[in-house]
């Protein structure tokens, strides 16, 4: 696509038919992958709907949409559907690749070996769904710059995409939204999917009556494994088993039980993508919660969390023998029993 726009057209990607709007060929320039201002993001929510994404992909669309602010990760499933069916062969009459349409004179700007298999390919779907992510971060950073220099002006995340679709030039030469029908089109679709994979949240936010804590998956998961003594299903030794196992799905939104700040979030032996939450006091004692084994991370060490947010996604890392939510809470820095805490004894 050129920066003056065209018309949508169909081809042949992986065997089949796909209509889909012009291939993009990504324009390089963008600044660095810090968080973009939520401003103007959409209000776009922070999980997906489930099985809306096919599951392969569920962790990485989940971890490159929690990059930064503006670009949720329902904004990057319904990007990829937008760009190429969700088909990782694609590729388009002029170039562009893989699930995310990358040029291949772009994409080593932004393509990094993400799922660790000793290359970086824009047809390895983690590598373009996390390189997707960068891009588009990027953009929605240099569009808050555009905005607060008065050299643009529209809603961020529209003004990203159109980058993505454009490049961050016309955003410049325009001031905003280009006038291209192509890009303009490509806007209106990405924006008119976002809702097929946007998760709603019921729960979100609110500790049910009578409770200490949320659950931290969605609905009512079963409990697989109880606190307490058990034999080590990995290490076959007799040991504490220092929280509950519910049964979910790889990809199911692990969620904060609590608000509190996030201490930990990183690798941990054992445990995997680990992350630690500090409740503060709670009848004079301190609490914290851990969610562990996870295939992503959706927090950063600091930052604040409320009740029902997003920190991860359901995983099997670590010692696991299957995905799983091992979740655990600490009083005093000692590992207690979670269940009075959920309302489940």
């Amino acid at each position: 696509m050129s920066e003056n726009g065209g018309g949508v057209a169909a081809w042949v990607v992986g065997g089949g038919i796909a209509a889909v709007i012009l291939p993009v060929i990504l324009m390089v320039g963008a600044s660095g992958v810090d968080d973009a201002s939520a401003e103007g993001s959409g209000g776009v929510g922070g999980g997906l709907k489930s099985g809306s994404v096919p599951a392969e992909y569920v962790p990485w669309v989940l971890k490159s949409g929690a990059q930064c602010d503006v670009i949720k990760p329902a904004v990057i499933a319904a990007q990829i559907e937008a760009e190429s069916g969700w088909n990782p062969k694609a590729e388009s009459p002029v170039g562009a690749q893989g699930l995310s349409q990358f040029m291949p004179g772009t994409w080593p700007s932004w393509g990094r070996d993400d799922d660790g298999n000793g290359r970086a390919s824009p047809f390895d779907p983690a590598d373009a769904i996390m390189a997707q992510g960068r891009y588009d971060c990027a953009l929605a950073r240099d569009v808050e710059g555009y905005k607060k220099r008065g050299q643009a002006s529209g809603e961020t995340l529209d003004l990203a995409l159109a980058a993505y679709n454009a490049g961050p030039g016309a955003i410049q030469k325009y001031h905003g939204m280009p006038p291209y029908t192509e890009t303009q089109n490509y806007v209106a679709r990405i924006k008119s999917l976002i809702p097929k994979y946007a998760s709603v949240g019921k729960s979100i936010g609110k500790i049910p009556p009578g409770q200490q804590m949320a659950m931290p998956l969605p609905g009512k998961p079963p409990v697989t494994s109880p606190y307490g003594m058990r034999m080590h299903p990995i290490l076959h030794v007799r040991k504490l088993h220092t929280g509950i196992d519910f049964g979910a799905a790889a990809g199911t939104p692990f969620r904060a039980a609590r608000d509190g700040k996030v201490t930990f979030a990183g690798w941990s032996n054992g445990y995997g993508n680990r992350v630690v939450i500090s409740h503060g006091t709670v009848d004079g004692k301190q609490i914290d919660t851990t969610y562990n084994h996870m295939s992503a991370l959706n927090v950063s060490v600091g930052q604040q969390v409320k009740v029902g947010q997003q920190v991860g996604a359901v995983g099997s890392t670590g010692y696991s023998t299957g995905p799983h939510a091992h979740f655990e809470v600490m009083q005093n820095g000692q590992y207690v029993d979670p269940a009075p805490w959920l309302g489940l004894k």
